[in-house]
């Protein structure tokens, strides 16, 4: 053939226009996969149809349809502008000056393609939208001007430094409810007066007129309380003075059991200690607190802005859980308060006894070496104590609340942070504030909007005072100027935190505006600042509706931002569906390198939010009735975002955390007690639901950290007919790592090798594909060469796979673990004529750290589109030298793994007990209940990750096994082909562990399946249900279901017709396989997208601790052994993992050897990729199993059955 075909996605560019002539074949920026579903639709060899190239500015891409193949042909210009088809080395090149030129040639027959262009595909006309000048659903009828710069960017790197007072913020609810839930003298000033007395210490006092009053009050009731008092003022001595002695504690010991004149004479001894501590303790908090208010004051010449807020000392009241054991030796549970002193760097645990006693241990913040929040019960928190040297305690506590439980463990982590001898930080906290202003200036007032204050997931009152590490703010008909806008945010800051933020970057598009505030201890460590705009309004030419946006590095992690405003209105949510793919494409942000890639995935940490406009699609009646009766979860499953997310239209793997607050539009201006639905307009009335129409997304690369601490919106800010969104972030950062040992020499340098890769593209082309891989740690992007084998069992897919001689070797710059364990690797796969990409995806490092090749699987997407599924086999060296690693901040709080669900069935071993949180991924569920089923048939289940739901608790393999899953059974067709074989290591890690469960079969409960069923069950997690089976035709779960084969049951058709979730149903389809293992079977180490289904049997396979769940919605909690030991584990399972696949091969074979002896081979391909593959269980088949095997004649199912009958 005389022209070279080039395959790829639409772009946009400059160069030479397609001229006024291009007919209606021409479909400018469209998509590769809408270009080849557009002339599928047509079905006949010569469609043809010509979009712009994704991979060359100014070039075009013409597409022609020829026995069911999509061939692609570049179109350049040349320095002249002049075009031509891209050819083959010595083909004549033919010049044309329009577009319309260059195909009136190739209409005309034999011209070279692989067929004649006969029958244009025609753009779809663009729909005439009779409410486009509805630019609002304010009251507005005509698009608010825009500001004199339509679109504005104004970077702040050298804000002017101001100082800030270090002084403590005091409020008046603190103040007034101190004392109410104390009862020691020592938590009734340490609560409240003692900040009061260190402001007048600092203002120069001499005295400390709180602490008076305090200790008259005590010494009032000291007749009836001298217990009391005497031990909570000894707790307040050793607050200020850790080296006095525990005096009162041996008196009251030594004096607990004396009556009569012994008791008289204790008192006299007690009321003489009692002076000496009355005498004592002034001058020792007055010391202590001259000490601690020994820098500048306010005002000096030396800014005072870089000193962290001091805090109160907060406490907590808990009662220590006991075993039914210990709690009948006691009799009743014991009651303790937790003192947490972030300034001083300690944490005091008072234990309060029978005879008003008090006993208490104070522990600085180095002793406290772990935290382990209790998965099962929210209000559970185990603390790890360090007793003495290398020997350690833990104690079990109950909290008020969750939420208590939280703030104390945010405390202890600010005080970590605090007294760590890290000079970069480990996690920083993110606001992200969302406000649709209704072109009305804010009121004086919006504490509660920054402070996470008002419904839905709030922050504690003891956690609301500590300031975030960066603030990031979107707002949507913002009327003020951006400079008014940066300065009024400032000074509400610095109201509310005394601290002079910086601003990083400001960026508007009219009155769409995102703003960024920095703590200056950070300043220096943001870098990279950029910012983009895109504009969606009508024609995509007005920028009453789009993007704004922002991006920067934090030290070693990056940052993006989207604040955009989408199109309005109840039925418009195709366009707003298309607003977000345009803003996805088009906003320029981030690594310039990384312009293979959309936003979604050139960022460690993206978030998107804003006034995304998406509706409730239920009558207003009904809608107002559940929103009276606060039943938010019948509404979410009609709100429009969730429903689009679901069928995989918007926002992939986006997530968000769990809504559980009302709607925030359309309110009355001025209240917050009425929504107003029904809007006036020249074309009749409208009606505007009461809908979530802001708010806030995020999308994190895997194995990563973060967490959402709130979500809701205000109830007091009523300027808007919109509420104000909030939602705060706990985040994992890197620091620009320096290398103890230097620069890595070739002796000591790591490599990142990968043994084999297999990709399956939705595409209907058939062209060479190669790999470019992308990563921070590397010196430059690195190309791999093309694809060494390709086939295709279906028109739409293409299976491409590549091995170790096609794949570079990578070398990164560092070698050292600690450095390598926080990378990523972002891999391209492009077509090798027209070098346009057909799917991306990211990989951490992580996970592949070792001595043998780790298994990666996830999903492939282009520019907002799954496009199908890639995996593979890597691994990354690292010198024995550098594999010295430290311990995270997050890393400090693990989920318990004794307890969850361990009433439920069997915990889980050991190794899986009280792990550090390390990523943002999820595990499939595990219980340890014995298979009944084949030992290598294994069927995983795929949980489906509800938008609605919380994602931040990170879940255990067992609780989310017992609590939060209900699989579904779905009838899967055979694979069309095997992708290559599990390395050894990991056949071995599966085969050799008894991290199975069975699920069941039709209707049944798990563990209750007497034999195997050949189909897949995809779980979606539900709170508080245990799980069950719903019928094996029963409708799918969610957007990820499996296209049905003929036999079974049709999936109802609004289910069926969206194109972009099908594609995804054939690549999984297409990437099912059997892993042969030691009687068990493997899976490969998961990455992101959904794992790879095997219709065999219902056993729930828990991967090894490399896998990754696809998605990136919740933490993960990693074993707590070192990548050392893994690599040990991996030489010693290399060789054992030989005679698992052997049994497995024989099982298949003997399955295959009977069915020749009774002239039925035919069929042994269909039985054993349905799971059929041992003769052990064959007796149990039945003949609506031989029939989803394939065997569809009467007689063979009958010769078959008896066949078996006869063999028992």
């Amino acid at each position: 053939m005389a022209f070279g075909g080039g395959g790829g996605a639409a772009g946009v560019g400059g160069g030479p226009g397609p001229g006024a002539g291009a007919g209606l074949w021409y479909h400018k920026d469209l998509s590769r996969a809408a270009a080849e579903e557009l002339l599928a639709r047509a079905g006949r060899d010569g469609s043809f149809l010509v979009r712009d190239s994704e991979s060359v500015a100014g070039a075009f891409a013409l597409c022609l349809l020829f026995q069911k193949h999509v061939h692609t042909y570049r179109i350049l210009p040349d320095e002249e502008d002049f075009l031509a088809v891209q050819t083959s080395q010595g083909v004549q090149v033919r010049r044309f000056k329009t577009l319309s030129d260059l195909i009136a040639l190739y209409l005309q027959p034999n011209q070279g393609l692989v067929c004649t262009l006969l029958f244009p595909v025609e753009r779809e006309k663009e729909k005439e939208y009779v409410e486009d000048r509805d630019y609002s659903d304010g009251e507005d009828e005509k698009p608010p001007l825009p500001p004199r710069s339509g679109t504005a960017s104004i970077p702040f790197g050298s804000a002017t430094p101001g100082g800030a007072s270090n002084t403590p913020a005091v409020q008046d609810g603190v103040l007034e409810s101190t004392t109410n839930s104390l009862s020691t003298v020592s938590h009734e000033y340490l609560k409240g007066s003692y900040s009061l007395d260190l402001e007048a210490v600092r203002a120069g006092a001499s005295s400390l007129p709180h602490l008076n009053k305090t200790l008259v009050a005590s010494c009032k009731r000291l007749h009836s309380e001298v217990d009391k008092v005497l031990s909570g003022l000894e707790i307040l001595s050793k607050v200020f003075d850790q080296q006095s002695s525990p005096m009162v504690s041996r008196i009251l010991q030594q004096t607990a059991v004396q009556t009569g004149e012994q008791e008289l004479e204790s008192l006299i001894l007690k009321l003489s200690v009692l002076k000496d501590l009355l005498s004592s303790i002034e001058k020792k908090a007055l010391k202590a607190l001259q000490d601690m208010s020994s820098t500048p004051q306010p005002g000096l010449a030396q800014p005072s802005s870089r000193k962290a807020k001091s805090f109160p000392v907060q406490a907590f009241e808990v009662k220590l859980d006991l075993t039914l054991g210990d709690l009948t030796k006691i009799g009743k549970s014991q009651k303790y308060t937790l003192s947490v002193d972030v300034e001083g760097g300690k944490l005091v645990v008072l234990k309060k006894q029978k005879d008003s006693q008090e006993d208490w241990n104070t522990f600085t913040h180095d002793k406290i070496r772990q935290l382990i929040k209790s998965q099962r019960v929210q209000n559970k928190l185990g603390i790890v104590f360090e007793k003495e040297k290398d020997k350690t305690q833990r104690k079990d506590f109950i909290f008020v609340s969750a939420r208590k439980r939280e703030a104390f463990c945010q405390l202890l982590q600010l005080m970590k942070n605090r007294h760590s001898n890290q000079d970069e930080p480990d996690m920083i906290s993110v606001f992200i504030g969302a406000w649709n202003m209704g072109d009305v200036p804010p009121p004086k007032n919006i504490n509660s909007w920054f402070a996470s204050k008002g419904l839905g997931k709030t922050l504690d009152e003891m956690t609301v005072t500590i300031p975030h590490d960066i603030y990031v703010f979107g707002t949507q008909e913002n009327s003020m100027g951006d400079k008014e806008w940066v300065d009024f945010l400032r000074g509400v800051l610095k109201d509310f935190t005394e601290m002079d933020y910086r601003p990083i970057a400001m960026q508007s598009l009219w009155n769409i505006k995102i703003a960024v505030l920095v703590k200056p201890e950070h300043e220096n460590r943001i870098s990279h600042v950029s910012t983009s705009s895109v504009k969606t309004g009508i024609a995509n030419t007005l920028g009453n509706k789009g993007a704004v946006g922002v991006s920067f590095m934090f030290n070693g992690t990056s940052f993006g931002f989207v604040n955009c405003h989408l199109t309005s209105g109840n039925e418009k949510t195709a366009r707003r569906n298309q607003n977000y793919l345009d803003i996805l494409r088009l906003l320029s942000l981030g690594d310039k390198q990384l312009s293979s890639f959309d936003i979604s995935l050139r960022f460690t940490h993206l978030f998107w939010f804003g006034d995304l406009n998406y509706r409730l699609d239920m009558d207003i009646q009904e809608i107002l009735n559940y929103i009276n009766r606060k039943e938010f979860e019948p509404l979410l499953k009609v709100d429009q975002l969730n429903l689009e997310k679901e069928k995989h239209k918007i926002f992939l793997r986006f997530n968000e955390e769990e809504i559980t607050f009302p709607p925030t539009y359309r309110y009355e201006r001025g209240s917050r007690d009425t929504y107003v639905w029904h809007k006036q307009k020249p074309t009749g009335v409208r009606t505007n639901v009461p809908s979530w129409c802001d708010r806030i997304l995020w999308k994190s690369h895997p194995e990563t950290h973060i967490n959402c601490n709130s979500y809701g919106c205000t109830d007091d800010i009523v300027s808007s007919d919109h509420s104000p969104v909030f939602a705060a972030f706990e985040v994992g950062v890197t620091s620009q790592f320096v290398s103890k040992k230097g620069l890595s020499k070739s002796s000591d340098q790591a490599y990142i090798e990968f043994e084999s890769v297999e990709a399956i593209v939705k595409t209907a082309s058939r062209t060479k594909f190669f790999i470019e891989f992308y990563s921070t740690c590397l010196e430059e992007f690195k190309k791999g060469f093309e694809n060494d084998s390709q086939s295709s069992d279906n028109i739409n897919f293409l299976k491409v796979q590549w091995s170790s001689r096609q794949l570079p070797t990578l070398k990164p710059i560092l070698s050292d673990i600690e450095y390598l364990q926080d990378q990523h690797i972002l891999l391209t796969v492009k077509s090798l004529d027209g070098y346009e990409s057909y799917g991306e995806c990211v990989i951490a490092l992580k996970s592949m750290i070792g001595s043998t090749a780790q298994q990666f699987l996830t999903y492939l997407s282009h520019r907002g589109e799954e496009t199908g599924n890639i995996r593979g086999s890597m691994k990354v060296r690292v010198p024995a030298e550098r594999m010295g690693t430290r311990e995270r901040l997050y890393e400090w709080i693990s989920i318990d793994k004794d307890e969850t669900g361990a009433t439920k069935g069997k915990l889980p071993p050991p190794a899986l007990r009280t792990n550090p949180e390390h990523s943002n991924s999820e595990l499939p569920p595990v219980s340890l209940a014995k298979p009944p089923a084949p030992r290598n048939k294994v069927q995983i289940t795929v949980p489906i990750q509800p938008e609605h739901r919380r994602p931040q608790q990170p879940p255990c393999r067992a609780e989310e096994s017992s609590e939060e899953e209900e699989p579904g059974v779905l009838n899967l067709p055979p694979p069309d082909f095997p992708p290559p074989p599990l390395p050894k290591s990991v056949e071995f890690d599966v085969a050799d562990s008894s991290l199975y469960t069975a699920v069941g079969g039709r209707g049944e409960e798990p563990g209750t399946s007497s034999k195997p069923r050949p189909s897949v069950a995809f779980s979606e997690p539900l709170e508080a249900k245990p799980p069950k089976l719903h019928p094996r035709s029963g409708p799918p779960l969610g957007p990820s279901f499996l296209m049905e084969p003929p036999s079974a049951p049709q999936a109802p058709s609004t289910l069926l017709d969206d194109r972009s979730c099908s594609v995804l149903q054939m690549a999984k389809t297409l990437s099912e396989v059997d892993y042969p293992g030691g009687g068990g079977a493997g899976l490969g180490r998961e990455q992101t997208g959904r794992p790879p289904a095997h219709p065999l049997t219902k056993v729930r396979l828990d991967l090894p601790h490399r896998c990754l769940h696809p998605d990136y919605s919740r933490p993960i909690a990693f074993p707590p052994r070192s990548i050392r030991e893994s690599i040990e584990e991996d030489l010693a399972e290399e060789a054992l993992g030989q005679d698992g696949r052997s049994s497995s091969r024989q099982s298949e074979s003997s399955v295959g050897e009977w069915l020749r002896a009774i002239s039925m081979e035919r069929y042994e391909e269909g039985l054993i990729h349905n799971g059929w593959d041992d003769l052990e269980f064959l007796s149990d088949i039945t003949e609506e199993d031989l029939e989803e095997a394939g065997v569809m004649d009467p007689l063979h199912k009958r010769l078959l059955l008896e066949n078996l009958r006869l063999r028992k």
